[in-house]
């Protein structure tokens, strides 16, 4: 078995924990459960006929009163860039962790998702303009864990990218 330790990183209320706990429990809550530190998951998907463990870290949101914690990105894979589509603010903070991220881990794969897309009435972020704004090396990821859409794909999308097998 493959075992990979893959970050969570986004401004407060962005989704991280209710995306992990889609992809792990298959459950959705409306109540807002927030992270203090850390909260490790793991999820084994089957890609490619390979058994791949995902150790997953849902780090806790940032903001200008709570720092990232750097020495939680020690040993990251990849990681998870996770924006709220109903806050154009959180699209920077989560490029700005992809900077972070690679100050400590060096180029990792990092997927950027844009989160909430069952609210896509009340979005004013445009997908589009994220993927020619942040330089990324592929479109964001539109996922919404509340309905599951996107979400497996997401994780499964960075581990292919991790193990080398591209998007």
């Amino acid at each position: 078995m493959i075992r990979k330790k893959i970050c969570l990183l986004g401004a407060f209320s962005v989704g991280k924990t209710s995306l992990v706990q889609r992809l792990v429990h298959s459950i959705f809550s409306e109540r807002y459960q927030t992270t203090v530190g850390v909260r490790i998951e793991k999820k084994t998907l089957m890609l490619d006929g390979n058994d791949v463990s995902l150790v997953i870290w849902d780090l806790q949101g940032e903001d200008e009163f709570q720092k990232l914690r750097e020495s939680y990105l020690r040993g990251s894979s990849g990681a998870l860039l996770v924006a709220d589509g109903t806050r154009p603010h959180t699209v920077d903070i989560a490029i700005l962790l992809r900077d972070r991220l690679r100050d400590v881990c060096g180029n990792v794969p990092a997927e950027l998702l844009i989160n909430k897309a069952d609210l896509t009435d009340e979005w004013a972020v445009d997908p589009r303009a994220v993927a020619a704004l942040d330089g990324a090396d592929s479109e964001p990821i539109v996922t919404s864990a509340k309905t599951g859409a996107g979400v497996e794909g997401a994780f499964e999308s960075l581990a292919r990218r991790i193990l080398g097998g591209g998007a």
